[in-house]
């Protein structure tokens, strides 16, 4: 186990305390220098927000570069569908650098964190696949969340760390990082703080979090806590908000845009502007009443919401 002095020094972001280990890349989020102190952030769509209009995954970057977004964040799903139809990722990698969007991230589930070894093995493998998808579109990261373990608690904190090692590894030799991400309805990775201790003691430069407003709320962590982070622990940060339902009844459909919702999110932003993240806010939505609407409206009245309570944010 690192020494406390070693934890703290990871905390607010000293990068020796995680290059002891051998699975080393270029920073996970390198910072980008803010546009100006009122538009610290940049901008992504997660293709969640309209995923009920079964667009594909094309038509959803065009939405997203017509909207102005600067970043774009599909679920591997979409992209194997897209190369089951016949689609070359080398030319929807071209597609979206010619839309001006950013691969930033993608969504995977696959199984690196469970206790039976086959499984761990296969899900290993499966990542390997996705790296190296996304790292064909020109993609910098991937989520990993605790798939497999959501209904279990997995408290062997220092074997998850081996095991998120050995996921970080492969993102090594791919270039992509794994985000390991906070599911707050998750028994294992529930709090933001086991999930930042897991990273912290994989000892990986490439190590990084994926935190989330809603999942936040839901898993009972709060906001507070990021303020003990640097902005390089975070990959990618999935912007949304919701109503005023008590965590325990609190369900993904339930997400509302930015502003829309109760979430602190004016001070959340402060916090992140504070701590040196200058990345990407990835709208993050499930609302089954959006995905009814027209998918042009939904995206681009998500981009105005998240500007909106950035603008105000930056003004307090």
């Amino acid at each position: 186990m690192l020494p406390e002095l070693s934890r703290r020094h990871w905390l607010v972001g000293t990068a020796g305390a995680l290059a002891a280990h051998s699975c080393s890349v270029a920073s996970a989020a390198d910072p980008i220098p803010p546009a100006s102190n009122a538009e610290p952030f940049r901008y992504c769509l997660n293709t969640s927000t309209i995923r009920g209009q079964k667009l594909g995954i094309v038509a959803e970057a065009e939405l997203a570069s017509k909207a102005g977004y600067n970043g774009f964040e599909p679920w591997m799903g979409e992209i194997e569908d897209y190369v089951k139809k016949g689609g070359d990722l080398k030319d929807l990698g071209k597609r979206l650098e010619d839309l001006g969007l950013s691969l930033e991230s993608a969504i995977g589930f696959a199984e690196w964190i469970v206790d039976d070894p086959a499984r761990r093995k296969a899900g290993l493998e499966t990542a390997k696949r996705d790296m190296a998808m996304v790292r064909t579109l020109g993609g910098k990261r991937i989520a990993a969340p605790p798939v497999g373990a959501t209904n279990i608690r997995l408290g062997d904190t220092l074997a998850l760390a081996d095991r998120y090692a050995d996921l970080a590894k492969i993102g090594q030799s791919l270039g992509i990082a794994p985000q390991i991400e906070v599911w707050g309805f998750s028994q294992t990775l529930r709090r933001l703080g086991e999930t930042v201790l897991i990273a912290m003691e994989s000892r990986c430069d490439n190590a990084c979090v994926l935190p989330d407003i809603y999942h936040l709320y839901k898993g009972g962590s709060g906001f507070d806590s990021l303020k003990l982070l640097r902005g390089r622990t975070i990959g990618i940060f999935h912007l949304n908000d919701y109503p005023e339902i008590a965590p325990e009844k609190i369900g993904d459909a339930d997400r509302v845009y930015p502003g829309d919702g109760t979430a602190p999110l004016k001070s959340v932003l402060r916090t992140l502007k504070e701590i040196g993240y200058s990345g990407m806010l990835s709208l993050e939505l499930f609302n089954r009443d959006y995905w009814k609407r027209e998918a042009a409206e939904v995206v681009a009245t998500g981009l105005a919401k998240m500007k909106s309570v950035v603008r105000e944010a930056m003004k307090s």
